[in-house]
């Protein structure tokens, strides 16, 4: 008979097919390689590639690409594309798990917190890159008497550091701790002073530009991308036929790509090396998972992991040609040796590669390239963060699907992450910059990617889940079996054995190495709170279990078997119509005298 009564409650209804899909394959595949292609490609792996023994280091790299990186990847698209839903929701598959889903909701929260002032740097940047000579160069009218001591003494300039020191500094430099940082003025986390304005305003201008974007969801995010995901290659392949044309570019991809064989041995190049495969794939913080959602049933999931994440990761090798080849040139026109002028995370993006470029003829217009493929390579990321926050919020309050209550509800999350914004904005704003990017990404969030696959591996069930991948790919070929047979053996064993490798050598690397920025050295509280940070994360995981527990009766032991199985919308949510938008079940319940 037909459901007596009100309607059953909102948990066991299949999600409405106005949650809409893709408008193509392209633009699913252009999100995700955007999302994954960060800022983390251009300032992080060449500078990793020759600490850690150059062309050798792409051993290590492409190892923990087939171990960890590909086999994690396809879990999320896998688990998003099954069940059309947000990295919440989604764990209605096993709802012990919750907790991981909650995780990924505060890493995504944390790292759209500081990732759209990065954004704003570029901003900076990027209008100051309008002027001509460059406000960093050695030919603006303010950094005259700098340079003269350069020309005189050892090419650098005397300044004042955060630390109150003097040191040899460029006048590139002298610029981003002055002009746009500030740093210069405060002393340290507890001292973070006034606001910087200007850094404020262009702070204001990038998350107006994020809400535009994203306001229509996918179907406008899905757009831009055509734009904001293409335009870096073509800036990294002008860059590398400008550089392949400099004095001194071929001693710059020398240095990247020098061999040291011996590396292969130390403990620390293997770290590294999964640290950045987990980091730049974007596995852990429910984007990906979240874009997946929104795919047809029957798309090619297998296909597209194996696209993204070398698509990826040949981005992040080829971006170190168009890095070191200027590079090498500063150095030749400096008369230093290429490793002098190298640098990791801002400091090359902001202070190295500016200044290599001032040097160049028609310095403006390099400058201009260059920050405008660094705003979209920034705002391609947190496309997919923001799109993680907002599926999750989504999925689990259904009333707020309307068109009115999700524009107010991506304008309340804009504005809020503005707001607490301002504090990275401030003279002192790059330590607690540099703390919240340490902790917020750090053992967190390793431990919530380990938890997702040991829950799908042994609770959800690893057969159970490949043969859903087979569900949803329907027409198999020959080869797929044995890819599923390779990406089993990964889930079961080896990619959780990885990752708590990575999680020891990140705790013994916190132990050991104490958090710097420059010759600042954080106190104990500021560690502490970084500390706390990154616990919150991982604290999201017992505690929803605890609740899933609670909410079943009966031993403990039949407590966790019902909290692992699947809830019955779970199945629901895979029925779709030929177009794969999900559809709603009709079922009965047949009633007994007794019932």
């Amino acid at each position: 008979q037909p459901w007596p009564g009100p309607p059953p409650p909102p948990e066991v209804l299949a999600p409405s097919s106005s949650r809409g899909t893709w408008a193509g394959k392209s633009e699913f595949l252009l999100s995700c390689l955007g999302y994954c292609v960060g800022l983390g490609n251009v300032w992080r792996f060449p500078y990793l590639c020759y600490r850690n023994g150059g062309g050798v280091f792409l051993i290590p790299y492409f190892t923990m690409l087939l171990i960890t990186g590909l086999p994690l990847f396809l879990m999320e698209l896998s688990l998003g594309q099954y069940g059309a839903a947000g990295p919440i929701a989604v764990w209605k598959c096993c709802p012990l798990l919750k907790g991981v889903g909650v995780a990924m909701l505060i890493v995504s929260s944390l790292v759209s917190l500081y990732y759209n002032v990065i954004i704003a740097w570029a901003f900076y940047y990027l209008g100051s890159s309008f002027q001509s000579p460059l406000p960093w160069s050695c030919d603006a009218p303010s950094n005259q008497d700098l340079c003269q001591v350069v020309a005189v003494t050892c090419r650098g300039c005397v300044l004042q550091n955060a630390s109150g020191s003097a040191g040899w500094v460029s006048a590139s430099e002298a610029f981003w701790n002055e002009q746009v940082l500030g740093v210069t003025h405060s002393s340290g986390l507890g001292d973070p002073g006034p606001v910087r304005w200007p850094l404020a305003l262009c702070l204001l201008a990038a998350w107006f530009l994020v809400f535009l974007c994203m306001l229509k969801g996918i179907r406008s995010s899905g757009k831009v991308v055509y734009f904001t995901a293409t335009f870096p290659y073509l800036v990294i392949l002008i860059l590398i036929i400008r550089g392949a044309t400099l004095d001194g570019s071929l001693d710059g991809v020398r240095f990247y790509l020098s061999s040291d064989w011996s590396r292969l041995q130390s403990a620390q190049v293997w770290s590294d090396a999964a640290s950045q495969i987990f980091y730049s794939l974007g596995i852990g913080f429910g984007g990906l998972l979240s874009m997946a959602s929104y795919n047809k049933f029957d798309n090619n999931v297998i296909q597209d992991t194996l696209v993204i994440a070398i698509g990826n990761c040949c981005t992040s090798f080829f971006a170190g040609f168009a890095i070191f080849s200027v590079l090498g040139h500063m150095a030749w026109r400096k008369q230093v040796p290429v490793g002098s002028v190298a640098a990791s995370g801002p400091g090359l993006a902001f202070v190295a590669y500016p200044e290599a470029l001032s040097l160049l003829p028609g310095a403006p217009f390099w400058s201009i390239l260059f920050f405008l493929m660094l705003f979209t390579l920034g705002v391609d990321t947190l496309f997919g963060n923001i799109e993680g926050i907002t599926t999750a919020i989504l999925d689990e309050f259904p009333a707020l699907h309307g068109w009115k209550t999700k524009m107010a509800l991506l304008g309340g999350l804009c504005f809020s992450f503005y707001l607490l914004g301002l504090l990275l904005v401030t003279q002192g704003g790059i330590f607690w910059f540099t703390l919240v990017d340490t902790y917020s990404t750090g053992f967190g969030l390793i431990i919530v990617a380990l938890f997702m696959c040991l829950g799908i591996a042994f609770c959800y069930g690893v057969n159970q889940f490949c043969q859903d991948i087979v569900d949803m790919i329907c027409r198999c070929p020959p080869w797929c079996s044995r890819v599923l047979g390779y990406f089993k053996l990964c889930w079961a064993f080896l990619t959780p054995c990885l990752l708590l490798f990575t999680l020891i050598y990140t705790f013994l690397d916190m132990y050991r190495v104490p958090l710097c920025y420059g010759a600042y050295q954080y106190p104990a509280w500021g560690t502490s709170l970084g500390v706390c940070m990154g616990a919150l994360t991982c604290l999201q995981v017992p505690l929803w279990a605890t609740v899933a527990l609670c909410r079943e009766s009966g031993t403990l032991s039949d407590r966790f078997q019902k909290a692992t199985q699947p809830l019955h919308s779970w199945r629901m949510t895979t029925t779709r119509d030929v177009a794969g938008h999900v559809i709603d079940v009709p079922f009965t319940i047949t009633l007994t005298s007794n019932d």
